[in-house]
């Protein structure tokens, strides 16, 4: 006589082996080999031009993610911010502060345009951004560099998308990633990014009275 339990145990591998459980794993694994062989035939590396644009949030909150990546990995790198110069911000704090030594972090900027209401003077803030972020880019020790907001300078001018292009095209270091944020990115930058994602807008708490939040925002 067979005992109780190895009946049981019988009808537990024999529901686990289900029409739909067997073609799952099939599927799964006619997917991983494909993925393997995918995987198989990129080797190569080199450093990226990254565009992050679109009206919805996480821009520069993806951006300082991959910073604080190359800060886990002992990398490197740099930020140049062309907008929030004067904020006080959860990312600068702690990059100026506890990561100083691997990020050099630079707010060049002197707040949104509607603020400074003076043409002049932001395009004089933004063209001292784009020197210093020349600087940064031409060190070959730096893995990455985040242009937080260069978007919106260019957007309006205050930068030539030309000269722009030009130097990430010519003057960048093979293995250095770069990485642009900001609305509005132009339609050249695009064209020269390896990787470009568009944020798009669905909700926003701004819109129901909500301010902007330390933690969340900034």
């Amino acid at each position: 006589m067979v005992p109780d339990h190895d009946l049981a145990e019988d009808a537990d591998d024999a529901i686990s082996e289900t029409p739909l459980e067997t073609r799952h794993t099939a599927k799964m694994a006619k997917k991983k080999a494909a993925r393997d062989r995918m995987m198989a035939q990129k080797s190569g590396e080199k450093g990226l031009i990254i565009v992050h644009t679109g009206a919805g949030k996480g821009k520069s909150s993806s951006a300082f993610g991959m910073i604080m990546r190359c800060v886990a990995h002992g990398f490197p790198c740099a930020v140049v911010q062309f907008i929030k110069g004067g904020w006080d911000t959860g990312e600068r704090r702690l990059l100026t502060g506890q990561f100083s030594e691997l990020c050099q972090f630079y707010a060049m900027g002197e707040g949104f345009t509607w603020e400074t209401q003076d043409r002049a003077r932001d395009i004089a803030a933004a063209k001292a951004g784009w020197e210093k972020a020349k600087q940064l880019i031409s060190d070959p020790r730096l893995r990455m560099v985040v242009l937080d907001e260069i978007n919106i300078a260019l957007r309006y001018d205050y930068l030539d998308i030309g000269e722009v292009v030009d130097f990430l095209k010519n003057s960048k270091p093979p293995l250095t990633h770069v990485v642009l944020t900001g609305r509005n990115a132009k339609q050249e930058l695009i064209d020269l990014a390896d990787l470009v994602t568009e944020m798009t807008l669905v909700k926003h708490p701004f819109r129901s009275g909500i301010k902007a939040q330390p933690g969340v925002e900034f």
